[in-house]
This record gives C-alpha cells, sequence and structure tokens, in this order.
C-alpha cells in the first residue's frame, strides 16, 4: 500500500510540471480525485480487506487525499492570480472619461404621493386600510347618512353595474364602514384608506371619471375639531413645507357634522395672492369634519358616547399642487416623457 501511495505522489509531481493553465488543473482533479481517480481506487477494494488492514488503508488514502486536494487548491488559486494580475495590467479604464446615465425609470407619480402620505400616516399610528371598487349602495351611500333621493348624491353620481344595489364607488368612506362595522368590540379606529373612485365626470384638464382618494377617519373619545385640525397641519406641513399655513372653512358634507373645507396657504405667492390661489392666498386641497352621529350609530358605535374625524383628499390635486402639473389627464397618457424630472437611481 506504501508503494501505491509513493508511486501516486511521483506521478503527480511529474504531472505538475506539466501544468499551465486552470484546465489542466481541472483535468488533474479528475485523474486523482475523481470517481476512478487514482486516489479513490486505493480504497476500492476496502471490503476484501481485514479491520487492521482497513484502518491502515483508511489512513494511508485519506493523507493521501488530503496533500493532492491541498497541492491542487494551492496550484489553481496561483494561476488564477496571475492571471487576474495580467488582466489588471492590459486593460485599462480611463476614469476620467464622463459617465453614461442609465435611465433607471421612476415610480408612478401618484403612487409616490400615496406611499408618502401613507408613510407619514402609519408614524403617526393609522393602519392602511383597502377595500373593494366595485361596492353596494349601502356602504357608499345609505350607511354614509346618503339615503335614496338624498339631493348630495348628484354630486356623486357614479357608474351603476346591477341597477341601483351595485355600483363603482364614487368615494373611498365605504372602506371606513366597513372598518367599522367590522370592529364588533368598537374600540378605537385611526385609519387611512387610499385607492381609486368613479364618479360620471366629464373628463377635462381638472376632471377625470377616474380618480384616486386619500381618507382618513380616527373614532375615538373626546375627539374634536382640534385634533383634525393639527393632524391637517401635520400632512399639509410635510407634503408642501414646513412654512405653510393652515385653515378650515365651514362647508357641508352629509356623513360629517360640522364639516369644513381644508386651505393651505398659497406656495407659490405666500398668501398675497396670484393666479394659481386665484387672488385669496389659499388653495383648497381637501374636505374633512366631525364623523356625523348617524353614520356612528349606523354602525354600531354609541354617538353619546364616541366621536371621531374623517377627512379626505385627492390623490390627483395634491400631485397637481405639489409637482406642479397643469392638466389632470397626464396621470394616465402614457408618454413616458412625463416621468422624465421623477427618474432617480435608488441606493
Amino acid at each position: 500500500m506504501k508503494e501505491k501511495v509513493e508511486s501516486i505522489k511521483n506521478e503527480l509531481s511529474e504531472d505538475l510540471k506539466e501544468v499551465k493553465n486552470i484546465q489542466d488543473v481541472q483535468n488533474l482533479k479528475v485523474k486523482y480525485l475523481g470517481k476512478k481517480g487514482l486516489v479513490t481506487d486505493l480504497t476500492s477494494n476496502m471490503k476484501d480487506l481485514s479491520i487492521e488492514e482497513k484502518k491502515e488503508v483508511g489512513r494511508l488514502s485519506n493523507e493521501l487525499k488530503g496533500l493532492v486536494t491541498e497541492t491542487l487548491t494551492n496550484l489553481e488559486n496561483k494561476i488564477n492570480n496571475e492571471e487576474l494580475e495580467k488582466k489588471l495590467k492590459n486593460e485599462k479604464i480611463d476614469i476620467s472619461l464622463p459617465s453614461t446615465k442609465v435611465s433607471c425609470g421612476a415610480p408612478n407619480i401618484l403612487e409616490k404621493l400615496i406611499e408618502e402620505v401613507e408613510e407619514l400616516a402609519i408614524s403617526m399610528g393609522y393602519d392602511v386600510v383597502e377595500g373593494p371598487e366595485v361596492e353596494k349602495d349601502l356602504y357608499n351611500f345609505e350607511l354614509l347618512n346618503l339615503p335614496k333621493g338624498h339631493p348630495a348624491r348628484d354630486a356623486q353620481d357614479t357608474f351603476y353595474t346591477d341597477g341601483d344595489t351595485l355600483l363603482l364607488r364614487s368615494q373611498t368612506s365605504p372602506v371606513q364602514i366597513r372598518t367599522m362595522l367590522e370592529n364588533t368590540e368598537k374600540t378605537p379606529i385611526r385609519i387611512i384608506c387610499p385607492g381609486k373612485t368613479y364618479r360620471r365626470d366629464d373628463d377635462d384638464a381638472t376632471h377625470s371619471h377616474q380618480f384616486s382618494q386619500i381618507e382618513g377617519l380616527l373614532v375615538d373619545k373626546d375627539i374634536s375639531l382640534a385634533n383634525l385640525k393639527a393632524t391637517f397641519d401635520v400632512i399639509a406641513k410635510k407634503l408642501f413645507g414646513e412654512d405653510r399655513e393652515t385653515r378650515f372653512r365651514p362647508s357641508y358634507y352629509p356623513f360629517t357634522e360640522p364639516s369644513v373645507e381644508m386651505d393651505i396657504s398659497c406656495f407659490n405667492c405666500g398668501g398675497k395672492g396670484c393666479n394659481i390661489c386665484k387672488g385669496t392666498g389659499w388653495i383648497t386641497v381637501g374636505g374633512a369634519g366631525i364623523v356625523h352621529h348617524n353614520v356612528l350609530d349606523n354602525c354600531g358605535y354609541d354617538s353619546e358616547k364616541w366621536t371621531g374625524f374623517a377627512f379626505g383628499f385627492g390623490a390627483e390635486r395634491l400631485a397637481m399642487l405639489k409637482y406642479g402639473i397643469t392638466d389632470i389627464r397626464t396621470f394616465y397618457t402614457n408618454d413616458l416623457r412625463v416621468t422624465n424630472n421623477f427618474d432617480r437611481k435608488d441606493v
């Protein structure tokens, strides 16, 4: 056995003298360590040996295998390093040349804005909740204090799919209704519900039959307009800058009482008056109010004990104001040049 081992060592030494590249090393690995290699063949008749002979053969073959493996691995590393150094010397890159910009694409403008609001809301303790776009009239109107025949329905005329019971939602408020109904324990709620909505509007520069909303709902005890105003302040300053001022104006919504329009100071003129704010110094960005007691009662909350506020923004309107977009149809065209200003590389 020892003679065989010494013979293999001598043969390996002679073979190493002929190695010129990585492929030669791989061939030697197969010759010595492969399934039918010289080292492997040493243990091929182990079953015919005695226990003492097996121990001796196993020891010698393992030592030889370790020696061959280490020798070939070191040789392989040496050749690889030499080839790498050769490439580094021969291949030169002129790092002074200007780089070529690679178009990485950009997020959808609306998704970018909605995600920004979601991240802010989550940091304030809100949950993000979604619901079906094909909705029941019950959730879209009736439980929101808009019974059949209510004149306020005209402003939210939408597309019906099954008589007058099934429709494309005209607002994301049904998500609020579903959340309150599903909360059987009637505990506090703090959610925002972004999503697509549909109304029978004429398509022009400021209107579309499909648009996105971002609505919010907070239900708890002892909630007032002051809590709503503080929340609106945080959102407005996050989206439009720390120097933005906010105000409420009285308004009307069937599902809130009292109801308000939410305004921010004009970011173009600083409140002095310009064509963007129509000379008023203020820009309306959404509607809000204290949740109507009928809505709370409809959803199983005792309006004598519970109160809350709700607010809603049009995502397209926020994006148009934030990014200076003048035509709402820009969001729905397939002209990739629109996204050029938002092209960036994530790192």
